[in-house]
Parts: C-alpha cells; structure tokens; sequence
C-alpha cells in the first residue's frame, strides 16, 4: 500500500479517535492496521502537512508514544501538544470531507527537507 494510501485509512481512524475524545498509541495504531510501528511516523507526514496547509488542528497530536504520552520527534504541528489535542477533539471532523490520496500524495510533496 502506497504511503497516500495508508494516510487516507490513518485519517479515518484518527477523525473516528478525535470524535471519541482518544489518545491511541504507535503500537495501538500498528496492531489496527497491519504497519510496522517504525513507519507509521512516515505514514502520518501527508496527514501532518494537509492539516497545516488547510489550517486544521493536527489530527497526528492524537498518535503517541506509549512511553512518553507525546507524538514522535516528526511532529512539528504544534508546540503545546495537550493543546492541540483538545484543539483536535473539538473540531467537527466528519464536516471536512476526508482528503483524497492524491491531496495527500501533494502535501507530502510539499513538506519541508529536513525530514
């Protein structure tokens, strides 16, 4: 599956976590979907990088590091994470219309090269 695949079935599971007012974990993430752990942080850059442009709260706060409680060292949506989780949980999700893998595949291209 295609990275802009996987950011289109993250995007459904994290709108479903932030309707639900939920934190999920990397290995929660891995075990739902079938990732390996290591590469979901890739798999939610589109993710990241959509939300900046289109001016969302960062859907990817809600992914963390079951050790730490804080999104990995790729996130840079936001510098107060328990803000922007709760910033996340109030916004109407189901009323933006879920991105497609292209939209994706485009925001990705455009994310800054200090990956």
């Amino acid at each position: 599956m295609k990275r802009e695949e996987r950011a289109v079935q993250l995007w459904s599971l994290l709108v479903l976590a932030a309707k639900n007012r939920q934190i999920l974990t990397y290995d929660f993430v891995a075990k739902a979907t079938g990732m390996m752990t290591p590469g979901i942080g890739d798999m939610l850059r589109p993710i990241q990088q959509y939300c900046i442009e289109n001016d969302l709260p960062p859907l990817t706060s809600l992914i963390v590091n079951g050790n730490t409680g804080l999104p990995g060292t790729g996130f840079i949506a936001a510098e107060n994470v328990p803000k922007a989780q709760l910033e996340t949980f109030e916004h109407v999700w189901i009323e933006h219309k879920a991105p497609s893998p292209e939209q994706f595949r485009d925001a990705y291209s455009r994310i800054p090269e200090t990956r």
